[in-house]
């Protein structure tokens, strides 16, 4: 078994999206928003932060992936669709984490096809030091060092998702 140190403990990731919630409503007071999720690492975040959101938040989801075992292979594959139309809409991407920046802006361009109002994203970590793209994130939780992650969503072959704070494997 892998051990994993603690990176960002519950108290403070729970903090930060409460703030991050705050955030995002006051930036769309009186405004429907639609989340859309990208699984599976980003269920547990989504649904924390849309409890610390007052206005309406509909909830979808997308599968798109770049990664084979732990390396991107710098190819974005849809492998699920968002279900409802986001046409005039103004939308949200929710990520659990960021790093080259290829399935977000990869994403980010499949949805403007779609006609939205707007396109945010908001990420519950970034790592800055290993993009590839240029990427405009609206809303960042937490920047992190080049870690192998886990915890709050993010898994290691599909393992940690659901410890309740974000560790690393050495």
């Amino acid at each position: 078994m892998e051990e994993i140190n603690v990176l960002i403990n519950k108290a403070k990731l729970e903090k930060r999206i409460e703030e991050l919630g705050k955030q995002i409503q006051k930036d769309y007071e009186g405004k429907d928003i639609v989340f859309i999720g990208i699984l599976k690492g980003s269920v547990i975040f989504m649904s924390e932060l849309a409890k610390n959101i007052k206005s309406n938040v509909q909830l979808d989801f997308m599968e798109a992936s770049s990664y084979e075992g732990t390396e991107s292979t710098g190819n974005v594959r849809i492998n699920k669709d968002i279900q409802n139309s986001i046409e005039g809409k103004d939308v949200i991407i929710v990520e659990d984490i960021i790093d080259t920046g290829r399935t977000l802006t990869y994403v980010r361009e499949y949805l403007k096809q779609k006609n939205p109002n707007s396109i945010k994203i908001v990420t519950m970590l970034s790592k800055p030091s290993r993009r590839v793209l240029e990427l405009n994130v609206d809303y960042i939780g937490f920047a992190i060092e080049d870690k192998f992650v886990v915890g709050y969503g993010l898994d290691y072959n599909e393992k940690y998702r659901n410890l309740p704070y974000i560790g690393y494997i050495e």
